[in-house]
C-alpha cells in the first residue's frame, strides 16, 4: 500500500500481494521527508513473478477556500466561475440549478449597484466642479421628489416597460441558451454565443466578448460589482440616517 500526502491532494493505491511458489518478500522500505511519506510494496527475490489480479486507485482532491484561508471550498465550487473564491457558506449553489440561477442573479445586481454609484457620484462630482443642469445638486435619495419634464408616474411606467422586456428575454435566454442570442429589430446585433448573461452587439462596443482575456474580464467585472453593492449598501444607510 502506497500513501502520499501533497498539497491536499491524497492518492490512495492498494494491490493485492503477489503470490507464487518459490517467491519471499523482500523487506519495505520507508522513506520520509517533510511533504510526503510513503511506503513501497514488497518486491520478488527469485522466482516467477505473478500478475497483480486486481487494482484499485482513489483520487480526492481538496480545493481551499480563497475568501478564507485554511478552509476547504464547497465541491460544487470548482474554480471553473469567474470570480470564484469558494465562497458559499450558506451553501445556496449545491444544487446545480440553483447556481446558474445565484450566478446570474449576482452578475445583474453587480451590474445595477456599479449604474447605481456612478448615478450617485457622478452629479455630485460635476456639481463639485461647476457643472449644472436641470436638478442638478438635488441628492439622489431626493430625486424622486424633483419636477422633471414628465409626472414621475409617466416615468415609471415607461421604465417598467423597457425594463420588463429586457428581462422577460434575459430570463428566457437563461432557460433556454441562444433562444434570445439575436435582437428581433437589429439583427446584426448578436449574443456571444454559449454565454448567458453577456451582452454583444451594440453593448460590446469595444469587442470585449472576443478577448482573449474574457475570463479575466469577467472576474474583473465581478470584483468591481461586488465592491459596488457593499459601497451601495453604505449609501442606503447614509441616506437613512440624514
Amino acid at each position: 500500500m502506497a500513501i502520499a500526502f501533497q498539497n491536499a491532494h491524497f492518492i490512495f493505491t492498494t494491490a493485492p500481494a503477489v503470490s507464487s511458489r518459490k517467491s519471499a518478500l523482500k523487506a519495505a522500505s520507508l522513506t520520509a521527508n517533510k511533504s510526503s511519506f510513503a511506503s513501497t510494496k514488497p518486491e520478488l527475490r527469485s522466482g516467477p513473478v505473478a500478475t497483480a489480479r486486481s487494482r484499485a486507485t482513489l483520487m480526492v482532491v481538496a480545493r481551499e477556500a480563497m475568501w478564507n484561508p485554511g478552509r476547504e471550498a464547497p465541491t460544487y465550487l470548482d474554480g471553473s466561475l469567474p470570480a470564484d473564491y469558494g465562497f458559499d457558506p450558506l451553501a445556496l449553489g449545491e444544487d446545480p440549478e440553483d447556481l446558474k440561477w445565484y450566478v446570474q442573479a449576482e452578475l445583474v445586481h453587480a451590474r445595477f449597484a456599479m449604474l447605481g454609484m456612478a448615478g450617485i457620484m457622478g452629479p455630485l462630482a460635476a456639481t463639485k466642479v461647476g457643472i449644472s443642469w436641470p436638478g442638478a445638486g438635488v441628492p439622489w435619495y431626493k430625486a424622486g421628489e424633483f419636477e422633471y419634464f414628465a409626472p414621475a408616474g409617466v416615468l415609471f411606467v415607461v421604465q417598467m416597460f423597457f425594463m420588463g422586456w429586457a428581462e422577460a428575454r434575459r430570463y428566457n435566454d437563461i432557460k433556454t441558451p441562444g433562444s434570445m442570442s439575436v435582437d428581433p429589430l437589429f439583427t446584426d446585433n448578436k449574443l456571444p454565443e454559449g454565454s448567458v448573461g453577456y451582452p454583444g452587439g451594440i453593448f460590446d462596443p469595444f469587442g470585449y466578448a472576443s478577448s482573449p482575456d474574457l475570463d479575466k474580464l469577467k472576474a474583473k467585472e465581478l470584483a468591481n460589482g461586488r465592491l459596488a453593492m457593499v459601497a451601495i449598501l453604505e449609501c442606503y444607510r447614509q441616506a437613512i440616517f440624514q
